[in-house]
């Protein structure tokens, strides 16, 4: 359960704070002294931190420079009045996560404080090796003794105490975030700030806007200046995620970052510098789109100073087993189940699945069998029907799906969820929901990804991916003239 500390000397932010997030499992402790607050640090541990940045008896500048000696990898939200964004601008060059300008938005609010708890637990959950941990460790685990993951262990060993550039490539759901945070976390900038960002999920103004920042009026919607990552995460990592739905103006930014460690941002002219680590991923073909003409050959130079490969699923051999022992501890610990084990049968049926969606698949399969599981053995019938037969995923064609009742259909889906006692009905929603709608956008268009891209808002590198997770088909679409 995260926790959120806020100081500020004014009740009414307290008691709007504690509202916002009273339902949402949040632990929030509030206080109005800074004396008191660095002392909750330190007893507390808090995941997030709002703080006024005009206190009665401190300056906010000076505490948050207390703070960071104290707990160097806590995000601090400044809470500044409308005509003080200029201190807060010049606290965030100190390291600061972000400001909110008073009078709050409590929208606004939750937003910012979850997103700073993503890059908390980033930061803060380390990556071990398989071979080097013992079952004790606290943090994430690299679960994989083949061959490939071997030789993935060893490059991780190799470059992360280097202070160069790193090219992640693999396929959706081999797990490149959780390698970008293992080089991060054996790196000489492990105590400085770590944050992801997934390229494919931003329209090309958005993700300009999130890595350089925008001064106010730069575009339509720019009511105030917005401080970037590479701003934010100064002596830090980021991580770029699907690297290869860049735009060609962006790379060209991100280029000149990495030859020169200067920035400006959108709609602005002063000149920035910086100094981040960059790591960077996709699971596209970089060389095939540098023929094509669609990424850059001295961008790809640059980020790919060391090159990681990342094997899929389908290729690590016995490791799909010990993946599952891994995910079976673990999901008995989120689910709160009892399950002792996989069946002969269903594990031989698991070993011989290629697993087009990887480890993200065999996560959300494993979670869903425990789900229907009546018993303490995990057998064939409680797994996908996908998973039976010759072992291939069936496609879900985008015109058998049922789009015309959709508050119908989405009731009897929360039916089933609540039947099955399901302890992820958010994210089952979602993407319940998420895979209705692309599927009616893309029977709209005829299978036009371009044309779908623009009407839901995302790239289409973006909308590709999700057709991919989704695991949705467009060979059935066709023109009615045709």
């Amino acid at each position: 359960m995260p926790k959120l500390l806020v100081i500020d000397d004014d009740r009414t932010v307290h008691r709007l704070v504690e509202k916002t997030f009273e339902e949402t499992g949040v632990t929030t402790i509030c206080c109005g002294v800074a004396e008191d607050g660095l002392n909750l640090i330190r007893t507390e541990s808090p995941d997030a931190l709002l703080l006024d940045i005009m206190l009665r008896e401190a300056n906010g500048l000076e505490l948050a420079t207390q703070i960071r000696h104290l707990d160097p990898k806590l995000p601090i939200i400044f809470i500044t009045a409308m005509n003080d964004s200029d201190t807060a601008i010049q606290a965030m060059s100190r390291g600061a996560y972000d400001y909110l300008l008073k009078p709050l938005n409590k929208q606004e609010v939750q937003d910012l404080v979850e997103r700073a708890f993503d890059t908390r637990r980033l930061m803060q959950s380390p990556v071990h090796m398989q071979e080097a941990t013992s079952s004790n460790e606290q943090g994430d685990l690299l679960v994989g003794r083949s061959q490939g993951m071997l030789d993935v262990y060893k490059k991780i060993g190799r470059v992360a105490p280097q202070d160069v550039a790193v090219l992640i490539l693999g396929e959706s759901g081999t797990g490149k975030e959780l390698i970008a945070r293992a080089i991060y976390h054996h790196s000489s900038r492990r105590n400085e700030c770590f944050m992801a960002i997934n390229c494919a999920a931003l329209s090309d103004t958005l993700l300009e806007s999130e890595l350089f920042g925008h001064e106010k009026g730069a575009f339509t919607g720019a009511d105030r200046r917005h401080i970037g990552k590479f701003e934010q995460c100064n002596g830090g990592t980021i991580f770029l995620d699907e690297i290869g739905d860049m735009s060609p103006s962006t790379q060209s930014k991100v280029l000149r970052l990495l030859q020169e460690q200067k920035f400006e941002r959108v709609g602005g002219t002063e000149t920035i510098e910086t100094d981040v680590r960059i790591i960077s991923a996709t699971n596209r073909d970089l060389e095939q789109m540098i023929e094509d003409g669609e990424f850059r050959l001295d961008l790809y130079h640059r980020l790919n100073t060391f090159q990681i490969n990342l094997p899929p699923l389908r290729e690590r051999g016995a490791d799909v087993q010990l993946l599952l022992e891994h995910f079976l501890a673990r999901f008995n610990k989120s689910l709160k189940k009892h399950i002792s084990g996989i069946s002969d049968e269903a594990v031989q049926m698991l070993l011989s699945y290629p697993w087009p969606g990887n480890i993200r698949e065999l996560q959300a399969i494993l979670r869903k069998a425990m789900l229907m599981a009546v018993g303490p053995v995990l057998v064939p019938e409680f797994f996908p029907t996908e998973l039976h037969g010759n072992g291939e995923a069936s496609p879900i064609p985008v015109d058998n799906r049922p789009v015309g009742t959709p508050g119908e259909d989405f009731q009897q889906f929360l039916g089933e969820l609540e039947a099955a006692s399901s302890t992820e009905m958010y994210a089952e929603a979602l993407e319940w929901m998420e895979r209705q709608l692309i599927t009616r956008v893309l029977t709209a268009t005829e299978g036009n990804q371009s044309k779908a891209a623009e009407k839901l808002g995302i790239t289409r590198g973006s909308l590709r991916n999700k057709i991919r997770s989704l695991n949705i088909s467009i060979d059935h679409v066709i023109s009615s003239d045709e």
